[in-house]
Protein backbone atom coordinates (compact mmCIF):
# COMPACT_ATOMS: atom_id res chain seq x y z
CA UNK A 1 0.00 0.00 0.00
CA UNK A 2 2.85 2.38 0.85
CA UNK A 3 4.64 1.66 -2.46
CA UNK A 4 1.45 2.46 -4.39
CA UNK A 5 1.09 5.77 -2.55
CA UNK A 6 4.73 6.76 -3.30
CA UNK A 7 4.22 5.98 -6.99
CA UNK A 8 1.06 8.10 -7.05
CA UNK A 9 2.84 11.07 -5.46
CA UNK A 10 5.70 10.89 -8.04
CA UNK A 11 3.23 10.64 -10.89
CA UNK A 12 1.24 13.69 -9.71
CA UNK A 13 4.42 15.71 -9.23
CA UNK A 14 5.66 14.93 -12.76
CA UNK A 15 2.28 15.85 -14.26
CA UNK A 16 2.39 19.20 -12.42
CA UNK A 17 5.91 19.89 -13.78
CA UNK A 18 4.69 19.05 -17.28
CA UNK A 19 1.68 21.39 -16.92
CA UNK A 20 3.80 24.33 -15.77
CA UNK A 21 6.94 24.09 -17.87
CA UNK A 22 6.43 21.87 -20.93
CA UNK A 23 6.19 23.24 -24.47
CA UNK A 24 5.84 21.81 -27.96
CA UNK A 25 8.53 19.36 -29.10
CA UNK A 26 11.20 21.15 -31.08
CA UNK A 27 12.72 18.07 -32.74
CA UNK A 28 11.31 15.24 -34.78
CA UNK A 29 12.44 11.63 -35.01
CA UNK A 30 12.11 10.26 -38.53
CA UNK A 31 13.45 7.28 -40.42
CA UNK A 32 16.57 8.13 -42.43
CA UNK A 33 17.35 6.56 -45.78
CA UNK A 34 21.11 6.83 -45.36
CA UNK A 35 23.30 6.19 -42.34
CA UNK A 36 25.34 9.01 -40.87
CA UNK A 37 29.00 8.44 -41.67
CA UNK A 38 32.03 9.89 -39.92
CA UNK A 39 32.49 12.46 -42.69
CA UNK A 40 29.08 14.02 -41.95
CA UNK A 41 30.35 15.08 -38.53
CA UNK A 42 33.38 16.94 -39.92
CA UNK A 43 33.08 20.61 -40.68
CA UNK A 44 34.16 21.35 -44.23
CA UNK A 45 37.08 23.77 -44.50
CA UNK A 46 40.26 24.12 -46.55
CA UNK A 47 43.48 22.62 -45.29
CA UNK A 48 47.05 21.82 -46.29
CA UNK A 49 48.39 18.24 -46.34
CA UNK A 50 52.15 17.72 -46.09
CA UNK A 51 53.92 14.41 -46.76
CA UNK A 52 57.58 13.75 -45.95
CA UNK A 53 59.92 11.28 -47.62
CA UNK A 54 59.68 9.06 -44.54
CA UNK A 55 55.91 8.84 -44.94
CA UNK A 56 54.88 11.24 -42.17
CA UNK A 57 51.57 12.98 -42.92
CA UNK A 58 50.30 16.16 -41.27
CA UNK A 59 47.18 18.27 -41.79
CA UNK A 60 46.82 21.95 -40.91
CA UNK A 61 44.06 24.45 -41.55
CA UNK A 62 45.10 26.60 -44.52
CA UNK A 63 44.73 29.87 -42.62
CA UNK A 64 47.35 28.85 -40.03
CA UNK A 65 49.82 27.18 -42.38
CA UNK A 66 53.06 29.00 -43.15
CA UNK A 67 56.73 28.13 -43.35
CA UNK A 68 59.09 29.90 -41.01
CA UNK A 69 62.46 30.75 -42.53
CA UNK A 70 65.39 32.96 -41.37
CA UNK A 71 63.64 34.52 -38.41
CA UNK A 72 60.34 35.08 -40.18
CA UNK A 73 57.26 35.36 -38.03
CA UNK A 74 54.25 33.11 -38.21
CA UNK A 75 53.17 29.58 -37.47
CA UNK A 76 55.53 26.71 -38.30
CA UNK A 77 53.59 24.68 -40.82
CA UNK A 78 55.72 21.52 -40.85
CA UNK A 79 58.69 20.37 -38.81
CA UNK A 80 60.53 17.16 -39.68
CA UNK A 81 62.91 14.74 -38.08
CA UNK A 82 66.61 14.73 -38.88
CA UNK A 83 67.41 13.43 -42.38
CA UNK A 84 63.77 13.85 -43.42
CA UNK A 85 62.16 16.57 -45.50
CA UNK A 86 58.80 17.53 -46.97
CA UNK A 87 58.18 15.80 -50.31
CA UNK A 88 54.68 17.03 -51.17
CA UNK A 89 52.45 19.93 -50.12
CA UNK A 90 48.82 19.52 -51.19
CA UNK A 91 45.98 22.04 -50.87
CA UNK A 92 42.77 20.22 -50.05
CA UNK A 93 39.74 20.30 -47.77
CA UNK A 94 38.43 18.01 -45.04
CA UNK A 95 36.00 16.20 -47.39
CA UNK A 96 38.35 15.61 -50.35
CA UNK A 97 39.88 12.17 -51.01
CA UNK A 98 43.63 11.88 -51.58
CA UNK A 99 44.87 8.50 -52.82
CA UNK A 100 48.33 7.17 -51.94
CA UNK A 101 49.53 3.76 -53.16
CA UNK A 102 51.84 1.59 -51.07
CA UNK A 103 52.97 -2.06 -50.89
CA UNK A 104 50.75 -5.10 -51.46
CA UNK A 105 48.23 -3.16 -53.54
CA UNK A 106 46.88 -1.07 -50.68
CA UNK A 107 45.49 2.39 -51.37
CA UNK A 108 45.65 5.05 -48.68
CA UNK A 109 42.66 7.41 -48.90
CA UNK A 110 43.08 10.73 -47.15
CA UNK A 111 39.86 12.42 -45.99
CA UNK A 112 41.27 15.44 -44.23
CA UNK A 113 40.84 14.18 -40.69
CA UNK A 114 41.64 10.51 -41.22
CA UNK A 115 43.47 8.09 -43.52
CA UNK A 116 41.70 4.99 -44.84
CA UNK A 117 43.21 1.96 -46.59
CA UNK A 118 41.68 0.15 -49.55
CA UNK A 119 42.88 -2.65 -51.79
CA UNK A 120 43.57 -1.79 -55.40
CA UNK A 121 43.46 -3.95 -58.54
CA UNK A 122 42.66 -3.25 -62.16
CA UNK A 123 39.56 -5.00 -63.50
CA UNK A 124 40.81 -5.74 -67.00
CA UNK A 125 43.65 -7.64 -68.66
CA UNK A 126 46.16 -4.80 -68.86
CA UNK A 127 49.59 -6.28 -69.65
CA UNK A 128 51.17 -9.48 -70.91
CA UNK A 129 54.71 -10.90 -71.05
CA UNK A 130 55.19 -12.35 -74.55
CA UNK A 131 57.61 -15.22 -74.87
CA UNK A 132 60.35 -15.13 -77.50
CA UNK A 133 59.40 -17.29 -80.49
CA UNK A 134 61.26 -20.57 -80.68
CA UNK A 135 62.57 -19.51 -84.12
CA UNK A 136 64.76 -16.95 -82.32
CA UNK A 137 65.63 -19.21 -79.40
CA UNK A 138 66.32 -22.65 -80.84
CA UNK A 139 67.90 -23.90 -77.60
CA UNK A 140 64.90 -23.15 -75.37
CA UNK A 141 63.91 -26.82 -75.09
CA UNK A 142 67.45 -27.72 -74.08
CA UNK A 143 67.19 -25.51 -71.02
CA UNK A 144 66.88 -21.74 -70.88
CA UNK A 145 67.52 -19.34 -68.00
CA UNK A 146 65.24 -16.33 -68.20
CA UNK A 147 66.89 -12.94 -67.70
CA UNK A 148 64.60 -10.99 -65.37
CA UNK A 149 65.77 -7.65 -66.74
CA UNK A 150 65.11 -8.63 -70.37
CA UNK A 151 62.64 -11.51 -70.60
CA UNK A 152 60.12 -10.48 -67.95
CA UNK A 153 59.27 -6.97 -69.15
CA UNK A 154 55.48 -6.70 -69.77
CA UNK A 155 53.85 -5.44 -72.97
CA UNK A 156 51.63 -2.41 -72.20
CA UNK A 157 50.84 -0.82 -75.59
CA UNK A 158 51.48 -1.22 -79.31
CA UNK A 159 51.71 2.54 -79.88
CA UNK A 160 48.40 4.14 -78.89
CA UNK A 161 49.65 4.89 -75.37
CA UNK A 162 52.60 7.14 -74.58
CA UNK A 163 54.99 7.68 -71.72
CA UNK A 164 53.04 8.65 -68.62
CA UNK A 165 49.82 6.99 -69.78
CA UNK A 166 50.39 4.06 -67.43
CA UNK A 167 49.97 6.36 -64.44
CA UNK A 168 46.90 7.86 -66.09
CA UNK A 169 45.32 4.42 -66.55
CA UNK A 170 46.04 3.50 -62.95
CA UNK A 171 44.49 6.79 -61.81
CA UNK A 172 41.36 6.15 -63.92
CA UNK A 173 40.96 2.69 -62.42
CA UNK A 174 41.34 4.14 -58.93
CA UNK A 175 38.95 7.00 -59.62
CA UNK A 176 41.46 9.77 -58.95
CA UNK A 177 43.48 12.34 -60.87
CA UNK A 178 46.99 11.27 -61.95
CA UNK A 179 48.55 14.02 -59.84
CA UNK A 180 46.88 12.53 -56.74
CA UNK A 181 49.00 9.38 -57.00
CA UNK A 182 51.94 9.99 -54.71
CA UNK A 183 53.47 6.52 -54.88
CA UNK A 184 52.61 3.05 -56.16
CA UNK A 185 53.75 -0.50 -55.62
CA UNK A 186 51.96 -2.68 -58.18
CA UNK A 187 52.35 -6.31 -59.14
CA UNK A 188 51.66 -8.22 -62.34
CA UNK A 189 49.35 -11.13 -61.51
CA UNK A 190 47.65 -13.86 -63.50
CA UNK A 191 43.92 -13.04 -63.76
CA UNK A 192 42.98 -16.40 -65.29
CA UNK A 193 40.01 -17.87 -63.41
CA UNK A 194 40.28 -21.18 -61.64
CA UNK A 195 38.33 -24.23 -62.86
CA UNK A 196 37.36 -27.75 -61.89
CA UNK A 197 38.04 -30.04 -64.82
CA UNK A 198 38.38 -33.62 -66.09
CA UNK A 199 35.69 -36.06 -67.25
CA UNK A 200 35.04 -36.93 -63.59
CA UNK A 201 35.85 -33.43 -62.26
CA UNK A 202 38.88 -34.80 -60.39
CA UNK A 203 41.12 -31.75 -60.78
CA UNK A 204 41.11 -28.10 -59.80
CA UNK A 205 43.48 -25.64 -61.48
CA UNK A 206 44.07 -22.03 -60.55
CA UNK A 207 46.78 -19.44 -60.05
CA UNK A 208 48.33 -19.31 -56.57
CA UNK A 209 47.02 -22.62 -55.19
CA UNK A 210 50.30 -22.61 -53.26
CA UNK A 211 49.53 -21.53 -50.64
CA UNK A 212 46.04 -20.04 -50.81
CA UNK A 213 44.63 -23.58 -50.71
CA UNK A 214 46.06 -24.21 -47.24
CA UNK A 215 45.22 -20.68 -46.11
CA UNK A 216 41.58 -21.28 -47.09
CA UNK A 217 41.20 -24.77 -45.60
CA UNK A 218 42.89 -23.93 -42.29
CA UNK A 219 40.80 -20.77 -41.90
CA UNK A 220 37.60 -22.72 -42.63
CA UNK A 221 38.58 -25.24 -39.97
CA UNK A 222 39.42 -22.49 -37.50
CA UNK A 223 36.06 -20.76 -38.00
CA UNK A 224 34.05 -24.00 -37.92
CA UNK A 225 35.56 -25.48 -34.75
CA UNK A 226 34.38 -24.96 -31.18
CA UNK A 227 37.21 -25.00 -28.66
CA UNK A 228 36.21 -24.57 -24.98
CA UNK A 229 39.49 -26.00 -23.66
CA UNK A 230 42.00 -23.36 -24.75
CA UNK A 231 42.81 -20.46 -27.07
CA UNK A 232 42.94 -21.27 -30.80
CA UNK A 233 45.22 -19.17 -33.02
CA UNK A 234 45.21 -18.88 -36.83
CA UNK A 235 48.16 -17.00 -38.29
CA UNK A 236 48.80 -16.30 -41.98
CA UNK A 237 52.26 -14.90 -42.78
CA UNK A 238 53.24 -12.91 -45.87
CA UNK A 239 56.38 -12.69 -48.02
CA UNK A 240 57.40 -16.36 -47.81
CA UNK A 241 58.91 -16.45 -51.28
CA UNK A 242 61.16 -13.44 -50.63
CA UNK A 243 62.65 -14.62 -47.36
CA UNK A 244 60.03 -13.94 -44.64
CA UNK A 245 62.22 -11.21 -43.16
CA UNK A 246 59.54 -8.51 -43.20
CA UNK A 247 57.40 -7.13 -40.39
CA UNK A 248 54.58 -9.41 -41.51
CA UNK A 249 56.80 -12.41 -42.34
CA UNK A 250 57.38 -15.61 -40.38
CA UNK A 251 60.73 -14.34 -39.02
CA UNK A 252 59.05 -11.31 -37.45
CA UNK A 253 57.80 -11.06 -33.87
CA UNK A 254 54.20 -10.68 -35.06
CA UNK A 255 52.97 -14.05 -33.72
CA UNK A 256 54.97 -13.77 -30.51
CA UNK A 257 53.75 -10.24 -29.82
CA UNK A 258 50.12 -11.14 -30.55
CA UNK A 259 50.13 -14.14 -28.21
CA UNK A 260 51.84 -12.14 -25.49
CA UNK A 261 49.29 -9.34 -25.73
CA UNK A 262 46.38 -11.81 -25.60
CA UNK A 263 47.74 -13.48 -22.48
CA UNK A 264 48.57 -10.18 -20.84
CA UNK A 265 45.08 -8.91 -21.59
CA UNK A 266 43.62 -11.98 -19.88
CA UNK A 267 45.59 -11.17 -16.74
CA UNK A 268 48.27 -13.88 -16.98
CA UNK A 269 51.95 -13.35 -16.25
CA UNK A 270 55.07 -14.19 -18.23
CA UNK A 271 55.62 -17.58 -16.61
CA UNK A 272 52.04 -18.65 -17.37
CA UNK A 273 52.63 -17.68 -21.00
CA UNK A 274 55.79 -19.81 -21.22
CA UNK A 275 53.92 -22.78 -19.74
CA UNK A 276 51.05 -22.35 -22.18
CA UNK A 277 53.41 -22.20 -25.19
CA UNK A 278 55.25 -25.31 -24.00
CA UNK A 279 51.93 -27.18 -23.84
CA UNK A 280 50.76 -25.96 -27.27
CA UNK A 281 51.00 -27.39 -30.78
CA UNK A 282 51.75 -25.69 -34.10
CA UNK A 283 50.48 -26.97 -37.44
CA UNK A 284 52.38 -25.44 -40.39
CA UNK A 285 50.32 -25.84 -43.57
CA UNK A 286 51.92 -25.43 -47.00
CA UNK A 287 51.22 -27.41 -50.17
CA UNK A 288 53.25 -30.50 -51.07
CA UNK A 289 54.64 -31.95 -54.31
CA UNK A 290 52.42 -34.72 -55.70
CA UNK A 291 53.86 -37.41 -57.96
CA UNK A 292 54.10 -36.02 -61.47
CA UNK A 293 52.68 -38.66 -63.87
CA UNK A 294 55.39 -37.95 -66.43
CA UNK A 295 58.22 -37.82 -63.89
CA UNK A 296 57.62 -40.29 -61.04
CA UNK A 297 61.40 -40.60 -60.68
CA UNK A 298 61.52 -37.12 -59.10
CA UNK A 299 59.96 -38.41 -55.86
CA UNK A 300 61.03 -41.09 -53.40
CA UNK A 301 59.29 -44.38 -54.11
CA UNK A 302 58.44 -44.99 -50.44
CA UNK A 303 57.55 -41.42 -49.40
CA UNK A 304 55.41 -39.93 -52.17
CA UNK A 305 51.94 -38.42 -52.26
CA UNK A 306 49.15 -38.40 -54.85
CA UNK A 307 46.23 -36.14 -55.74
CA UNK A 308 42.89 -36.85 -54.03
CA UNK A 309 44.37 -39.13 -51.38
CA UNK A 310 44.19 -36.78 -48.44
CA UNK A 311 46.35 -34.51 -46.33
CA UNK A 312 50.13 -34.84 -46.65
CA UNK A 313 52.35 -35.07 -43.56
CA UNK A 314 55.79 -33.78 -44.57
CA UNK A 315 59.09 -34.88 -43.05
CA UNK A 316 62.74 -34.06 -43.67
CA UNK A 317 65.83 -35.56 -42.03
CA UNK A 318 67.58 -32.18 -42.23
CA UNK A 319 64.71 -30.58 -40.30
CA UNK A 320 63.53 -28.43 -43.21
CA UNK A 321 60.10 -29.45 -41.92
CA UNK A 322 59.10 -29.36 -38.25
CA UNK A 323 57.55 -32.85 -38.17
CA UNK A 324 59.10 -35.36 -35.78
CA UNK A 325 57.88 -38.75 -34.57
CA UNK A 326 55.68 -37.31 -31.82
CA UNK A 327 54.05 -34.60 -33.94
CA UNK A 328 53.52 -37.08 -36.78
CA UNK A 329 51.61 -39.32 -34.39
CA UNK A 330 49.48 -36.36 -33.27
CA UNK A 331 48.41 -35.43 -36.80
CA UNK A 332 47.76 -39.05 -37.80
CA UNK A 333 45.46 -39.40 -34.79
CA UNK A 334 43.64 -36.16 -35.69
CA UNK A 335 43.09 -37.45 -39.24
CA UNK A 336 41.73 -40.76 -37.92
CA UNK A 337 39.32 -38.94 -35.60
CA UNK A 338 38.14 -36.84 -38.57
CA UNK A 339 37.68 -40.01 -40.67
CA UNK A 340 39.92 -38.65 -43.42
CA UNK A 341 42.84 -40.28 -45.29
CA UNK A 342 46.42 -39.06 -44.94
CA UNK A 343 49.74 -39.73 -46.64
CA UNK A 344 53.41 -38.98 -46.11
CA UNK A 345 56.05 -37.13 -48.11
CA UNK A 346 59.82 -36.89 -47.90
CA UNK A 347 62.23 -35.67 -50.57
CA UNK A 348 64.63 -37.99 -52.32
CA UNK A 349 67.85 -38.14 -50.34
CA UNK A 350 69.83 -36.96 -53.39
CA UNK A 351 67.50 -34.07 -54.23
CA UNK A 352 67.04 -30.88 -52.26
CA UNK A 353 63.47 -29.81 -51.60
CA UNK A 354 61.76 -26.69 -50.41
CA UNK A 355 61.00 -25.56 -46.89
CA UNK A 356 58.06 -23.99 -45.07
CA UNK A 357 57.44 -21.38 -42.40
CA UNK A 358 57.14 -23.71 -39.42
CA UNK A 359 60.84 -23.68 -38.58
CA UNK A 360 61.10 -19.93 -39.16
CA UNK A 361 58.14 -19.20 -36.90
CA UNK A 362 59.58 -21.48 -34.23
CA UNK A 363 62.57 -19.15 -33.91
CA UNK A 364 60.25 -16.66 -32.21
CA UNK A 365 57.70 -19.02 -30.63
CA UNK A 366 59.20 -22.47 -29.97
CA UNK A 367 56.69 -25.28 -29.57
CA UNK A 368 55.83 -28.77 -30.78
CA UNK A 369 55.00 -28.65 -34.47
CA UNK A 370 54.25 -30.60 -37.62
CA UNK A 371 54.29 -29.69 -41.32
CA UNK A 372 51.37 -30.69 -43.52
CA UNK A 373 50.00 -29.67 -46.90
CA UNK A 374 47.82 -30.59 -49.84
CA UNK A 375 49.30 -32.43 -52.84
CA UNK A 376 49.60 -30.48 -56.07
CA UNK A 377 51.34 -30.40 -59.44
CA UNK A 378 53.34 -27.60 -61.08
CA UNK A 379 54.06 -25.74 -57.85
CA UNK A 380 55.12 -22.09 -58.38
CA UNK A 381 53.90 -22.07 -61.97
CA UNK A 382 51.39 -19.41 -63.02
CA UNK A 383 48.60 -22.03 -63.19
CA UNK A 384 48.78 -24.87 -60.67
CA UNK A 385 46.80 -28.11 -60.34
CA UNK A 386 45.49 -30.03 -57.33
CA UNK A 387 42.90 -32.71 -56.57
CA UNK A 388 39.29 -31.55 -56.28
CA UNK A 389 38.57 -33.87 -53.33
CA UNK A 390 41.46 -32.80 -51.12
CA UNK A 391 40.17 -29.33 -50.22
CA UNK A 392 37.02 -30.50 -48.40
CA UNK A 393 38.92 -33.38 -46.81
CA UNK A 394 41.46 -30.90 -45.41
CA UNK A 395 38.69 -28.65 -44.03
CA UNK A 396 37.35 -31.59 -42.01
CA UNK A 397 40.84 -32.45 -40.71
CA UNK A 398 41.61 -28.87 -39.69
CA UNK A 399 38.20 -28.52 -38.04
CA UNK A 400 38.93 -31.63 -35.98
CA UNK A 401 42.40 -30.28 -35.16
CA UNK A 402 41.09 -26.94 -33.89
CA UNK A 403 38.37 -28.48 -31.74
CA UNK A 404 40.50 -31.31 -30.33
CA UNK A 405 41.34 -31.23 -26.61
CA UNK A 406 45.00 -32.09 -27.13
CA UNK A 407 46.99 -32.72 -23.91
CA UNK A 408 50.78 -32.99 -24.32
CA UNK A 409 53.02 -34.63 -21.74
CA UNK A 410 56.22 -32.91 -22.87
CA UNK A 411 57.52 -35.01 -25.80
CA UNK A 412 56.75 -38.35 -24.17
CA UNK A 413 53.04 -38.87 -24.66
CA UNK A 414 49.77 -37.15 -25.52
CA UNK A 415 46.03 -37.66 -25.29
CA UNK A 416 43.17 -36.26 -27.34
CA UNK A 417 40.04 -36.14 -25.23
CA UNK A 418 36.51 -35.92 -26.57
Amino acid sequence: RTDWRITEIIKNALNEIKRRYSDARRTEIVEAENEIVYEDLIERHTCVITLTRSGYIKRLASDVYSAQRRGGKGVIGMTTKDEDDVRDVIASDTHTNLYMFTSAGRVFVRKGNQVETRLFATENDAVLIPNLAIHFNREVNSGYAFNRQVDLCPLFSAGKLESGDFDRKIAEAAGVNPEDILAKDLYIVNRQKGCVWGFEKEFVSSPRLDDLQCAFTTLKGFLSAEQPHGISVWCCFDNEEVGSGTQQGALSTFLKDSITRVYTGLGFGEEALHQAVAASFLLSADNAHAVHPNHPEKTDAGNRCFLNRGLVIKENASQKYTTDDMSRAVIEEVCRRAGEPFQHFANRSDMAGGSTLGNLSNIQVSLHAADVGLPQLAMHSCFETAGSLDTQSAVRVFTEYYQADLRLNEADSFTIQS
